[in-house]
């Protein structure tokens, strides 16, 4: 009797462990990598905006019937870790892509191994240029607006300004370089009577921030570029308030009207600086209403850009895979080159040249109210309109 007992007990854990398998196969896996350990202030709000994202998709009834799960890892800002992240993701978890991704140089070694590998790889926020174009392969495709485009919705701005002696201060990573390199190409091309007078680079993460004022103050320019964030972006602000350093000059910011780089800010935070960023508060959109209404509801907070682009990207890949029909890769790139789809910033499309979406940015200068810093006086300039054509892309982008 006990055999007996023992034997239909040890059946119904295999029909049991079968069934469990079989559901498990119904679910459609996709790998996220980012670098949370280094850089909460971004992806905390990242993390929750995928998360939504996912709820949103599973409660509509998932992909073409079939769950979304997310398996995420910590790349702790280490290139060789986001590599090692990828190929266990993929190997060990079996997952049908692989999406995000911060630091440009982590976006390039995550975009090499889905090449190598022949995996679909849908970066969230690496910014370098090289994603998309010189080192662009068919299996990457980039959601954030790129260094190219965010500098020319800048440079709109900036070439307006008398100044004509120009610094920049950018940290000395994939990132920065890039940053740095787009910006005064476009911006000389505008503006062939500007000189650049000083460049510093700081190591990211690890400014000292009172030798890098020191000498750009000697340099004495009329305008700065600024391509340092987080809290590198605290400390030259600090800094450059106490020693004036921006007083009297104007200042053009990548990413730091961004709540995640703005709000530490407080009370320091400069008045005028041309930015790009997110002004939450005071965007009037039934896209963006509804958006944030939900973000709200779940995490009772206000979201951050990275919370955007957290909620975008998974949106994304669960349109990307509901259009293939399918995981396998090839089926899936065909579905990316194209895709139009909604996003809380409005109808966004992934273009065949180049595999860039046109998710654009807000374009402002930096105020304080109540002690906070906020974006005034912005507007939102749409990614197609800052992106060059196909016949400068095919220049720029080696052939799949």
């Amino acid at each position: 009797m006990r055999a007996r007992n023992y034997f239909v007990g040890a059946a119904f854990a295999l029909l049991a462990a079968g069934m469990g398998h079989s559901a498990m196969a119904e679910d459609i896996k996709i790998g996220e990598i980012n670098s949370y350990s280094l850089l909460p202030s971004f992806t905390e709000p990242y993390r929750k905006g995928w998360q939504l994202a996912v709820e949103e998709i599973n409660a509509a009834g998932g992909i073409n019937g079939k769950k979304l799960v997310v398996v995420s890892k910590d790349d702790g800002g280490k290139p060789a870790d986001a590599q090692t992240a990828a190929n266990e993701l993929v190997s060990s978890e079996g997952v049908a892509m692989l999406t995000g991704t911060f630091l440009s140089n982590i976006g390039l070694a995550v975009s090499d191994f889905a090449n190598q590998k022949k995996v679909f790889f849908l970066a969230a926020e690496p910014l370098t240029d090289a994603v998309t174009w010189a080192k662009g392969n068919k299996y990457t495709f980039r959601l954030r607006p790129s260094n190219y485009m965010q500098a020319a919705m800048l440079v709109e701005a900036a070439s307006k300004l008398p100044a004509k002696r120009w610094a920049t201060i950018a940290p000395n990573y994939e990132y920065g370089q890039s940053a740095v390199a787009v910006f005064k190409k476009l911006m000389s091309e505008k503006r062939p009577d500007i000189q650049w007078v000083d460049e510093q680079w700081p190591p990211q993460g690890k400014i000292d921030a009172g030798p890098v004022v020191q000498a750009v103050a000697q340099a004495n320019p009329e305008a700065i570029l600024n391509v340092t964030f987080g809290p590198d972006l605290v400390k030259l602000v600090r800094e450059g308030n106490t020693r004036g350093l921006f007083k009297g000059r104007e200042v053009v910011s990548f990413l730091t009207g961004e709540p995640e780089y703005l709000d530490p800010l407080k009370d320091e935070t400069p008045d005028g600086w041309i930015v790009t960023g997110y002004p939450w508060y005071s965007i009037k959109t039934p896209e963006h209403d509804a958006f944030l209404k939900a973000y709200q509801a779940k995490y009772n907070d206000y979201p951050r850009l990275g919370s955007i682009v957290g909620y975008q990207t998974i949106k994304a890949a669960a349109a990307i895979l509901a259009k293939a029909g399918s995981t396998d890769t090839d089926k899936m790139i065909a579905a990316a080159e194209g895709l139009s789809m909604p996003s809380p910033f409005g109808e966004i499309t992934f273009r065949k040249i180049d595999h860039q979406s046109t998710l654009g940015a807000f374009v402002g200068k930096t105020a304080q109210k109540d002690g906070k810093g906020v974006m005034v006086d912005f507007s939102y300039k749409k990614g197609s309109d800052y992106l060059p054509g196909d016949a400068e892309v095919e220049k720029l982008r080696p052939k799949d």
